[in-house]
């Protein structure tokens, strides 16, 4: 991908960078007008800006910008000689762009099975950032390579407990109950109030899931955040219209977090 793609990138999926674009340039210079580079947090990411120390300042300086959470325009001229210690005695002037996108909603799925290679489809079109936790990696590699999906493969579903976040949205579409529980389990004892907890299943799999939540010590107040069965009620069994109607819940619920007040969050 280009330089401008990258950018549409990180900003879809939420994640802050720096645009770093060389103004002007005087003199012996390894780099050349007009040359753009992006950054992020763990450093160059795309383009150049000729290399060597200058690329490495302007690199470091970009990564300071990050940091303090600026988001406005900062011009640097730097001499190489006198202030990168370089041989070059020309100079180079840089804009330094902030792009502190609003973070990307996050929605973690754990299995990889029919529904959610359904659901991975509609989501990988959307505004959104989603990484799935399986234990087969021949499901993880069916996938399409899309920008904003991430695969984890795992040894056991809980470990992919470690990805969320208080402020994720959470399916679990895993093999059954039986891989359900302990990750369920685990993921309300961390985050009590989660935006989304949604359970593939059916009426009956949700009450042996609570009973043996309970069993697990959960109280009544942490599983009523769970909602099984996930979905909205439209559609047949299919994957695909399953799909569709997971999709239209999360957006409802999305749309509901929203309006509420940051306190409440």
């Amino acid at each position: 991908m280009n330089v401008w793609e990258i950018i549409a990138q990180e900003y879809r999926n939420g994640i802050a960078c720096v645009v770093i674009t060389v103004l002007e340039v005087r003199g012996s210079v390894p780099g050349c007008k007009g040359a753009k580079a992006v950054v992020t947090s763990g450093g160059l990411i795309a383009g150049t800006l000729g290399g060597g120390k200058i690329e490495a300042k302007a690199v470091a300086e970009a990564q300071r910008l990050l940091e303090s959470g600026e988001r406005r325009l900062v011009e640097h001229c730097w001499n190489l000689q006198r202030d990168v210690d370089m041989t070059c005695g020309g100079e180079m002037r840089f804009l330094f762009e902030c792009a502190q996108p609003q973070a990307a909603w996050h929605i973690v799925i754990f299995g990889a099975g029919h529904v959610a290679q359904a659901l991975v489809s509609v989501l990988g079109k959307l505004a959104c950032r989603v990484e799935v936790i399986d234990t087969r990696n021949d499901w993880l590699e069916r996938f399409p390579k899309l920008g904003n999906v991430t695969p984890h493969l795992v040894a056991d579903y809980a470990e992919g407990v470690e990805h969320v976040t208080a402020r994720s949205f959470v399916l679990c579409l895993s093999k059954g109950h039986s891989t359900d529980r302990p990750v369920l389990r685990d993921l309300l004892r961390r985050h009590a109030h989660l935006p989304f907890l949604g359970v593939i299943g059916s009426a009956s799999k949700r009450a042996v899931l609570l009973r043996e939540l309970r069993e697990d010590g959960l109280t009544e107040v942490l599983l009523a955040n769970l909602i099984c069965p996930v979905g909205l009620p439209i559609g047949s069994n299919d994957p695909a219209e399953i799909a569709i109607s997971i999709t239209a819940q999360l957006l409802e619920r999305r749309e509901a977090v929203s309006r509420l007040p940051a306190a409440g969050r």
